[in-house]
């Protein structure tokens, strides 16, 4: 909804108390336009001949100053948009090798049409359109960090659907149909230097699930028309141009008026995260915690939900309307209810069985390290208070000629009663567990 409307999210969260706390490195960025722009210097020739290794097929080697660079100059992201779609055309008519560097494609994204702008778009001899990925962190020994090339490709994904649209409109003009390839180019340096390298990346799965997830997003008008009337993100820019007049209080009162599905993840991209972690964590949401904790937790929504079935008990709002439930319900069937939660059926039984096995092996693992560290169970079978008064023991009991006070005796039990207080509670468990 806020990208929609065009908001300025980063100085939203600055108005709200919550400032993104993440930024992009000045170094990191410098680095990483040095190394495109070297990938694609003089006419992308290094650029065409990783791309000919990787994903040419049988079509003739790009021959050097061949390489057709349209100009994708025009006014306006419209203009820029327009201008790519006529490149991409001709290209294809032309039927040979092209690139385009950074061009301007447009994607309905609920509703609203987004404007993207890939590293690049290479137009093959026999028509088809792969899309060029250029990163800056490293691929060694022929493999990168896979987290990277998930994103990586999760993002080149999008720019594919983009330029199935621009295909489609092709196709309606020139009854031409044209594939976009769904294998990408993802261009890094090579180990540890600037020199680049490059490998194909299959993005069906990226394709499918995108896709999915477009169509499933709520259209910009619906969540608008369901908003309170008067409602407005406006911060009342000073004279400045960047100080908000408007109070923190009436920005938080409209912002909560959207619904937000928190989850850390969103720490990393999205610059409201820090107002709305603070506000899961306030409410107690389990979605604070992260996504694949949420969907172990079945129907168990509140971390006091969780923490109450851990230990048998059911929060205080669960227990006030148990408790009315039981008064109203008839004999027999308020025995059943203390156990209603773990009945077959309800959504969160499997969780709460969980929680509850957990919880017992905790207290079990806990009762067993704090006798550990009491000494634990002595040769008869008796617990002693340290292995050491348990030898000084055995030994004192065990003279023939009945002493037990001598020095030598003092000394060890001196030293039987010094070792607990050296030790430390980990080396009290191993000796107890000897």
């Amino acid at each position: 909804m806020l990208d929609g409307a065009g908001i300025d999210k980063a100085a939203l969260a600055g108005a709200l108390g919550s400032p993104a706390a993440f930024g992009q490195s000045q170094f990191a960025l410098a680095r990483g336009n040095s190394f495109e722009a070297r990938v694609k210097a003089d006419g992308g020739a290094d650029l065409m001949q990783l791309l000919y290794e990787r994903m040419g097929g049988a079509a003739e080697a790009p021959a050097p100053g061949r390489v057709a660079v349209p100009d994708l100059s025009a006014a306006g992201p419209e203009g820029r948009a327009a201008r790519t779609a006529l490149a991409l055309r001709e290209a294809t008519a032309a039927g040979g090798w092209s690139l385009l560097d950074h061009p301007l494609i447009t994607l309905d994204v609920a509703g609203s049409p987004a404007y993207l702008e890939p590293d690049a778009v290479v137009v093959h001899p026999d028509g088809g359109w792969t899309v060029v990925e250029i990163k800056s962190f490293p691929m060694i020994d022929g493999s990168a960090d896979p987290a990277k090339v998930g994103a990586a490709a999760r993002q080149a994904a999008v720019y594919v659907l983009a330029l199935r649209r621009v295909a489609a409109q092709v196709l309606a003009s020139t009854g031409r149909a044209v594939a976009v390839r769904d294998q990408v180019l993802l261009v890094c340096p090579k180990d540890f230097a600037n020199l680049p390298t490059a490998e194909a990346v299959d993005i069906r799965k990226q394709l499918s699930t995108t896709a999915r997830q477009l169509q499933r997003l709520t259209k910009v008008e619906e969540i608008a028309g369901q908003l309170p009337p008067a409602t407005t993100f406006d911060l009342r820019l000073a004279d400045d141009g960047k100080t908000a007049t408007r109070s923190a209080a009436e920005l938080a009162e409209a912002v909560e008026s959207v619904d937000a599905a928190y989850a850390p993840e969103c720490l990393a991209a999205c610059e409201l995260a820090f107002h709305c972690r603070g506000r899961a964590r306030a409410a107690g949401a389990v979605e604070s915690l992260g996504r694949g904790v949420r969907g172990e937790l079945g129907g168990l929504r509140t971390v006091e939900e969780v923490l109450a079935a851990a230990v048998d008990e059911a929060p205080p709002a669960a227990r006030t309307e148990s408790a009315a439930d039981t008064d109203t319900a008839p004999q027999g069937t308020a025995a059943c209810s203390a156990d209603a939660d773990v009945q077959a059926g309800s959504p969160d039984a499997p969780a709460t069985e969980a929680l509850r096995r957990a919880a017992t092996l905790r207290a079990e693992a806990l009762t067993a390290a704090g006798h550990g560290a009491r000494g634990g169970v002595g040769r008869d079978g008796s617990r002693t208070g340290d292995r050491g008064e348990s030898r000084t023991g055995d030994r004192t009991h065990g003279r023939s000629d009945g002493r037990s006070g001598g020095p030598s005796d003092n000394r060890s039990a001196s030293r039987s009663h010094d070792r607990p207080h050296d030790r430390s509670d980990g080396a009290a468990e191993v000796q107890a567990c000897r």
